[in-house]
């Protein structure tokens, strides 16, 4: 039995639900297209990622970036130490699972200051950074102001905190990938004639509450989605394709024409997606998402907003 790469983190935003819809988003006969560079320039959980590198073989060269450096560091260290990074993993695991619940958030809490120290080796670093997100409170991802990660324990029977399979088939993966920590606009330079961009951005909230925007201490606010509108214009004027994917504001306030007028030279398409990260389980639910693109949009399941 192969296995097959997927995301080793639980991460907001993850697009395991869109593949379908962005698939037929792709530039026509994509599969037949030679050589191709896909860039995400935004890769948060590598859901996307995952899937295409191994869908489409045409796909030669890959670029991923992110500006959460914990978050690259992890896909670097998958990448060249995978080995060393399961018998981390192996040990905190072994340690803690017959931990009792107040023994557990105990050594929750004593390796999320260990991890806050920002003072360890990729290897340490990435290995808490993965025990985090497996036993924190509802498997988020979020910093305060100084950057520091301050989400609380969660309560798990058995957290598979040692996922050697996925490790080692996310490495294979991975080697052909070239892994960048910075601003979106950096990964332009990496663009070769046959490129696709996937943009998957901090999602604008729907409401003053329901932002998970605390990835990094930096806000994507509104004018970041303007410099990231004005980055797909270049991207199109230098003849490469990309997709994004974003929050469907219109669908909460029918008024609400942010998006629409924004991107109103590309094609738009809402689609169906689903709310699975919510502290409340009762606002976990199906909403609608923009997929936005330079190319004619195939026929994808979706409704209207209004």
């Amino acid at each position: 039995m192969v296995i097959k790469a997927k995301p080793f983190i639980k991460w907001v935003g993850g697009k395991t639900q869109l593949i379908e819809s962005i698939e037929k988003a792709l530039p026509k006969n994509f599969s037949d297209i030679k050589n191709v560079t896909y860039i995400e320039p935004f890769v948060g959980g590598g859901a996307i990622l995952f899937w295409i590198l191994q869908q489409y073989p045409n796909i030669t060269t890959a670029v991923i970036n992110d500006i959460n450096p914990d978050l690259t560091t992890a896909y670097k260290t998958i990448k060249e130490t995978p080995f060393e990074l399961c018998d981390f993993l192996q040990i905190i695991q072994d340690e803690y699972l017959p931990l009792d619940e107040n023994k557990r958030k105990e050594y929750y809490l004593n390796k999320r200051e260990r991890f806050n120290t920002k003072l360890l080796d990729s290897v340490e670093n990435t290995a808490l950074f993965i025990f985090l997100n497996r036993t924190c409170f509802n498997g988020l991802y979020r910093v305060n102001s100084k950057g520091l990660f301050n989400v609380p324990f969660g309560r798990y029977a058995n957290p598979k905190i040692c996922d050697k399979q996925t490790i080692f088939a996310d490495s294979e993966i991975l080697q052909k990938v070239e892994i960048l920590t910075g601003d979106f606009e950096n990964t332009l330079k990496y663009a070769t004639n046959n490129s696709l961009f996937y943009f998957d951005p901090p999602y604008k909230p729907l409401s003053a509450t329901s932002s998970f925007n605390s990835y990094t201490k930096e806000d994507f606010n509104d004018l970041e989605q303007i410099r990231l509108r004005d980055f797909c214009k270049k991207i199109d004027l230098l003849g490469y394709n990309f997709i994004l994917s974003n929050s469907d504001v219109k669908g909460k306030n029918p008024n609400d024409n942010f998006f629409d007028d924004l991107y109103k030279q590309f094609s738009i398409k809402r689609v169906f997606a689903t709310r699975m990260v919510n502290a409340n389980a009762e606002k976990r639910g199906k909403l609608t998402e923009l997929l936005i693109t330079n190319q004619p949009l195939k026929e994808l399941k979706y409704v209207k907003a209004i």
